[in-house]
């Protein structure tokens, strides 16, 4: 059976604040000790810059750097480190394919596709680059459950869909997509197909080659890694039509005033210095996940969810928002009489940290006729007793609000 108590001792922070309920975990989650050690480690042993240098620090820091990048090949079973990109995280990722395959390979009239579970960036990158080219943006709609409309998305597919943008899972309410099915049939089109993942790898065993997407992004603070440092992942052919889309050191073969020749991917888009002790941290947050028992915390995680879902329905005045039968750890809320926000200030103030707002995914509230919801989000080390303690604020709040 999994132990999250023993998993939550990993993580220093929790123990320095053993009163924290973090319900935050789709925004950011909390990182173990080992992730901390990693970046302190390479600091104080190995910190130089990379690719530059012939001195044995140098090396040393090269080696680390690009040993992070096999460990997010390993994690989602890519078939090269060269198809790894790192960025600063998933929407860099995002607006890396637009401003360069996007700019590259669509024209006037070619169509975008988009589900409305979109995250804001999974849709602005697109919108930045429709509005250069002439590409026409196209929304799928859901259905009243907070799931994709499968009927809605084949009927927009067509051969003049060039790009299919999709969320694995949505950050907003938690509909998990059958993407593996969408991604065949975006295929037959002749589409290509990026996916957000930003939600699914730290709860899904991610293989990319079953799954046969084009693109996947995520960032490495959402799967208990370090801030600023994320990846892309495309197939080395795709990569290889992809211009580079920012200037600098690293990118480059050769440089002159006459003429530039460009590094093949993945250098040809990682301008500049890299973020590299953090590739270290991200490195190790990964393959500390792998050693877990992946399989016992997605099941831990969704009976947190079920707990709270069936909480919440003896519960007045409030109601879950996003029913569908597949969903990621994440719960939204709605509230008859009372500001989401004013919620929250209260659970705050008992220690329970969740999320309000639009969760950057103004089109799915507005799909939904609300402004705003206040979203709990799962995380290995969290408990069933966070659960209980969140429906006893919830209970309290509403009762003080009333």
């Amino acid at each position: 059976m999994f132990d999250a108590l023993a998993l939550r001792a990993q993580f220093p922070l929790l123990l320095r604040a053993p009163e924290l309920i973090y319900l935050d975990n789709a925004a950011t989650t909390q990182k173990p000790l080992v992730v901390l050690d990693a970046e302190r480690h390479f600091y104080e042993t190995t910190n130089a810059n990379v690719h530059r240098g012939s001195h044995r620090l140098a090396v040393a820091a090269t080696d680390a750097f690009e040993g992070a990048r096999a460990s997010v090949a390993r994690f989602i079973n890519a078939a090269s480190s060269d198809e790894i990109v790192f960025t600063r995280g998933a929407t860099e990722a995002i607006n890396l394919v637009a401003q360069s395959w996007g700019a590259a390979h669509l024209h006037a009239g070619d169509e975008i596709l988009l589900s409305t579970l979109e995250h804001h960036a999974n849709i602005v990158p697109w919108q930045m680059l429709a509005a250069r080219c002439g590409a026409i943006i196209k929304p799928v709609r859901l259905l009243s459950d907070g799931g994709l409309d499968i009927e809605h998305f084949h009927s927009q597919l067509s051969a003049k869909t060039k790009l299919v943008g999709l969320a694995h899972i949505s950050n907003a309410i938690g509909s998990e997509l059958p993407i593996a099915d969408l991604i065949a049939a975006a295929h037959r089109v002749g589409a290509k197909v990026l996916i957000d993942g930003a939600q699914a790898v730290a709860h899904k065993v991610i293989d990319i080659q079953l799954l046969d997407a084009d693109f996947y992004v995520f960032s490495s603070h959402k799967v208990y890694g370090p801030t600023g440092i994320g990846a892309l992942w495309a197939r080395a052919d795709i990569l290889a039509t992809m211009p580079p889309w920012q200037g600098g050191g690293e990118m480059i073969e050769r440089v002159s005033f006459e003429a530039t020749s460009y590094a093949p991917a993945p250098a040809r888009f990682e301008a500049g210095t890299p973020a590299i002790a953090q590739s270290v941290g991200f490195a190790a947050a990964l393959e500390w996940l792998q050693a877990q028992d992946r399989p016992a915390i997605a099941r831990h995680e969704d009976a947190l969810r079920l707990q709270l879902e069936q909480g919440l329905r003896q519960i007045d005045g409030l109601r879950v928002i996003g029913t569908s039968a597949q969903k990621g750890p994440v719960v939204s809320i709605a509230f008859s009489d009372a500001h989401p926000y004013d919620v929250a200030q209260f659970l705050d103030a008992r220690n329970i940290a969740v999320r309000v707002g639009n969760h950057c995914a103004q089109p799915l509230l507005s799909s939904l006729g609300l402004k705003g919801t206040l979203r709990a989000s799962f995380a290995a080390y969290n408990t069933s007793a966070d659960v209980e303690a969140l429906l006893a604020g919830l209970s309290e709040t509403l009762e003080l609000l009333a």
